[in-house]
């Protein structure tokens, strides 16, 4: 969110009036950082021993900023010279700490005065707290976080809170949070018997159950089908590589902390594969290419494996193994935008296809701090303004975010807004003109030269389990037809209808719809609820005129009951 925004100064304000309360609660208490965060804002405190708050105190300290707010208080700025700086918060090690970041930076501090209450902070606020509507926000829950993220540093209390302009914007979001906790894809995992997770196997490592595995091969066979239409080829990689491999790449130096490392019983260093583009170049490096023969387009589902912190795994949506339906285009720069294009075009049939609203990001380097990323600024200036000319040519709606680029390319990050208005990161295409020049990668131009390529990087799904989680939170677990892990339960109202609803179950079958044969000694009405709690496409009820008139009675999740179909056509509808 823009820091201009009114939204973002009153959560940013109410940072502000959550640590004037919270010092009230507890006068010994240490600040340290209170930023605006997507739905609202936290501040992270060092609360004296014993003084840490309960539920209640968190309401208590919510009254006590509603009165804040009431007072219309004035948010008045100032700078600070170093000294003052130092003088104001020297009994406060960790605002020192930061005061000591901004003059290494060559800057001056920077306050905001809110009544008698001073904190360290840039800005922007609101001219007062009568801006504030006191019913648009509430404390929403504590939890605990290291200073500047770091396990080595000491454990804090993190403080949320949820801000909006109005107080019906607060009361649709937290229905929409509801509504989420109703769709958790953790939840609707083990209702659907998707995936499952153990402990002995460990956090961040999902199993797959035959249902879960139904579902990722639709999805992935979906996603093939596309690739497939725009000449894609199927490659094959191992999941190990020696330390080598990411020392030219790159990723051993920059990437290293995040690297599964394995060292063989030679004292030989390899790591399984975070990513699987270094490993792509070296079957493209193989053989020398004509231009005629460019672009090369490979295409492969794999797993790579990233050493995630973790506290910060959770569900599907951050994990250790990840499914990448990973692609890398070898290219000339002549061919850049037709490529591109191609791949956005296979986006916009998948996320179409399942409702998703799409936007795009451009996600460039930070300049302020360009030793994060590989090359030189001059190749960095010539990709990004590549990615912005595609963007504009394509008219899509896009903005533009420093900082969020991959180490070695800007990247066009898909962001799709789900049924519940949340905004998620899917699919990315990444333009890399870095490494085919650490792996020296080449064509033959028309004059008989070597000509350097380019390297197109794509996930179309991004990851498998990252976009399961948002698909079934998106579609609440009701699935399309093709991608339902089960499509048909055959439900024969008696013992005296199994022959003919075997009979429907194997053509079924045959035909290559995946059903199941439901004869259990249960009322045909439970059968049904368990049907609709399985969120199965189509339920067949079949009795006395069924069997006579050979038809099944069609009930639908979503349409409900469609009446009787004959056979013939409705193995016709359904495949």
């Amino acid at each position: 969110m823009e820091n201009t925004t009114q939204l973002y100064k009153i959560r940013h304000s109410l940072a502000h009036l959550l640590a004037i309360a919270a010092l009230e609660h507890d006068p010994g208490a240490k600040l340290t950082i209170g930023p605006v965060i997507d739905n609202g804002f936290y501040y992270d405190i060092d609360f004296s021993e014993g003084k840490a708050p309960t539920p209640e105190d968190i309401k208590k300290i919510q009254k006590t900023m509603k009165k804040l707010a009431g007072r219309k208080l004035p948010f008045t700025k100032r700078t600070l010279t170093d000294d003052e700086a130092k003088k104001m918060f020297a009994d406060n090690p960790y605002k020192m700490e930061l005061i000591e970041g901004i003059m290494k930076e060559g800057e001056k501090a920077t306050v905001y005065d809110t009544g008698e209450f001073t904190d360290l902070c840039e800005g922007p606020h609101v001219e007062n707290t009568g801006e504030i509507d006191t019913d648009a926000f509430k404390l929403d829950k504590i939890a605990g976080a290291y200073w500047r993220g770091s396990e080595k540093n000491k454990m804090l209390t993190r403080i949320y809170g949820l801000a909006f302009e109005t107080g019906k914007d607060l009361d649709d979001y937290l229905a929409m949070i509801e509504e989420a906790k109703k769709r958790d894809h953790r939840k609707l995992g083990k209702d659907l018997d998707l995936f499952t997770f153990s402990d002995l196997v460990g956090p961040g490592l999902p199993l797959w159950t035959p249902k879960g595995t139904v579902l990722r091969e639709q999805l992935d066979g979906f996603v093939r089908q596309l690739r497939d239409e725009h000449g894609y080829q199927r490659v094959t990689i191992p999941h190990i590589t020696k330390k080598a491999l990411y020392e030219t790449s790159g990723h051993w130096a920059k990437f290293s902390e995040e690297l599964f490392k394995i060292t063989t019983r030679e004292g030989k260093e390899y790591a399984m594969k975070p990513m699987n583009c270094p490993h792509h170049t070296q079957i493209y490096a193989r053989t020398q290419w004509s231009y005629r023969d460019l672009p090369q387009r490979y295409a492969e589902t794999t797993m790579v494996y990233r050493d995630e912190q973790s506290g910060e795994l959770g569900g599907l949506t951050r994990v250790l193994s990840i499914t990448q339906d990973d692609a890398h285009v070898f290219a000339r720069a002549s061919q850049i935008k037709e490529e591109i294009f191609s791949i956005w075009d296979i986006i916009g049939t998948l996320y179409k296809t399942f409702g998703f609203e799409l936007r795009v990001r451009l996600s460039f380097h930070d300049p302020e701090h360009f030793e994060k990323y590989l090359g030189t600024k001059e190749i960095w200036e010539k990709a990004e303004n590549s990615i912005r000319d595609i963007a504009k040519a394509r008219e899509a709606n896009y903005f533009e975010a420093q900082g969020e680029a991959a180490m070695y390319g800007p990247k066009l990050d898909f962001m799709a807004k789900d049924s519940l208005g949340r905004e998620h990161q899917v699919a990315t295409i990444q333009l890399d003109m870095n490494l085919p020049e650490r792996f020296d990668l080449f064509c033959i131009n028309e004059t008989g030269e070597k000509e350097r390529i380019v390297m197109i990087h794509c996930a179309i799904m991004g990851s498998i389990e990252r976009f399961t989680a948002v698909l079934l939170e998106h579609l609440g677990g009701v699935l399309p037809f093709r991608f339902s892990p089960v499509q048909v339960w055959v439900l024969p109202i008696s013992d005296a209808h199994n022959e003919y609803a075997k009979t429907v179950f194997d053509i079924l079958k045959k035909s290559g719809v995946r059903a199941e044969f439901h004869d259990e000694s249960e009322t045909l009405g439970k059968k049904i609820r368990n049907g609709k709690l399985q969120k199965i496409p189509y339920l067949l009820v079949i009795g006395d005129k069924e069997v006579e008139d050979k038809t099944v009675t069609l009930e639908s999740h979503t349409e409900g009951n469609k009446g009787a179909v004959p056979l013939a056509e409705l193995i016709k509808n359904l495949t």
